[in-house]
């Protein structure tokens, strides 16, 4: 059952494909994709999943299994810190205090997800991101932005959410976000929007960013047929920011959360994400009536980028976790390819 709604949605790309127009896809990485997902998903009872292998210089889609909805992302903290940094008030070695990993914003608790176990303390913000710190994340925001629209704005010049569309997946959405613009907006929305919540966004729009990044700040569009690459922004960020951020996403899988990516083959650099997707009560232990999104997206090999992957699962209940379980998948998948 799960094989078979994996391989719609490969199988509604291909379709779209004319006899004029070759396909980007590599089958047999597909089929290698497509069973190491399936796997995955099988062991931690996950009831939807996609992952997506991205070519950096060309944005080729090399390979692209499962479901692709829109849907909040935790995987946006990269971006966060990006936008922080871009600012120039912001530095990877500034020092932040999280505390106890509970911090209050307008009378809701924004948590760290050891703050049942005392907290972080004092990180520098290059730490913040290598454990994950929602608390570390928003104070940068903070920081960095004395205008919460200023943060949207930067969001915007560096691209995020792009593209609104692209050729032979026809029902892609463009993301959406909740701003300060909009009704729904309140003083706690700032908060959770910079570490995933308040926004829809696809996996093949979040890789798209990250693909940036190994890119050196170069986004590309995403290819499912083979033709002329096209930018939509020539530079998302400073290449100084870029080099930084590069760094960062390296330490995270080398030293931080990101661990369980890492690969036998090639050094690799990434981030973990996770949201818990449904907002109902749920009092049981183990959360068993509560969807979560987990997360990694990430790149190879680091000294000259040739792919991007995302990898991202729906579960319901805990444990869930985005670094040891799509993280996971993401080493795999990078093995299964540099062996190639």
């Amino acid at each position: 059952m799960i094989k078979n709604l994996l391989l719609l949605g490969c199988i509604a790309t291909m379709i779209a494909c004319t006899p004029t127009m070759q396909s980007t896809i590599d089958t047999t990485l597909q089929t290698k994709v497509d069973s190491i997902l399936q796997n995955k998903m099988s062991e931690i009872g996950a009831i939807s999943g996609q992952a997506i292998v991205m070519e950096v210089q060309t944005g080729e889609i090399k390979a692209m299994v499962g479901n692709g909805n829109s849907q909040e992302s935790g995987l946006i903290r990269t971006a966060s810190l990006l936008a922080a940094l871009e600012t120039g008030k912001v530095k990877l070695s500034d020092t932040i205090d999280v505390g106890e990993g509970v911090y209050m914003v307008h009378n809701r608790e924004l948590l760290d997800h050891n703050w049942h176990r005392g907290g972080y303390g004092k990180l520098t913000t290059l730490q913040g991101l290598m454990v994950n710190s929602h608390i570390a994340n928003y104070k940068n925001i903070e920081r960095a932005f004395t205008e919460e629209q200023a943060y949207f704005d930067m969001l915007n010049k560096m691209s995020y959410g792009q593209p609104e569309n692209i050729e032979g997946l026809d029902d892609l959405k463009a993301a959406h976000f909740i701003t300060p613009n909009d009704s729904g907006w309140n003083n706690t929305s700032l908060a959770w929007f910079c570490i995933g919540y308040n926004q829809q966004i696809s996996p093949i729009q979040m890789l798209t960013f990250y693909n940036a990044i190994a890119n050196e700040g170069k986004m590309v569009k995403p290819l499912l047929y083979k033709g002329e690459t096209e930018v939509i922004n020539p530079q998302i960020a400073s290449r100084a920011n870029i080099d930084s951020l590069q760094i960062a996403l390296i330490k995270t899988v080398n030293e931080g959360l990101g661990k369980p990516a890492q690969s036998e083959k090639v050094q690799v650099a990434g981030v973990s994400g996770g949201c818990q997707l449904s907002t109902e009560e749920d009092d049981s232990e183990d959360r068993v009536n509560t969807m979560y999104a987990v997360e990694f997206c990430g790149y190879f090999p680091t000294d000259a980028p040739k792919y991007s992957i995302i990898v991202r699962m729906n579960k319901m209940g805990l444990p869930a976790s985005g670094s040891i379980m799509a993280g996971s998948v993401f080493s795999q998948i990078v093995d299964c390819m540099a062996t190639e």
